[in-house]
């Protein structure tokens, strides 16, 4: 199964993946950051925190995507 990259996520996604998925209840609403440029970045930032076996679990990775 290959793991998809956290940088390829929405904001809406990753908000998704963070709050249902790893129970994450410290975020701001969706719509406060959804349209804001940091916003992408603060979701991002909060995978980080998470351990790499749990994002693996999750079917994610902190790596970026081969570049062609």
């Amino acid at each position: 199964m290959a793991l998809t990259p956290i940088v390829e996520l929405g904001v809406s996604e990753a908000y998704e993946i963070l709050t249902t998925g790893f129970g994450v209840s410290d975020l701001p609403p969706l719509d406060s950051i959804e349209n804001e440029d940091w916003g992408r970045d603060y979701l991002l930032g909060r995978f980080l925190e998470l351990p790499e076996e749990a994002l693996r679990e999750a079917g994610l990775t902190v790596d970026h995507p081969a570049e062609n």
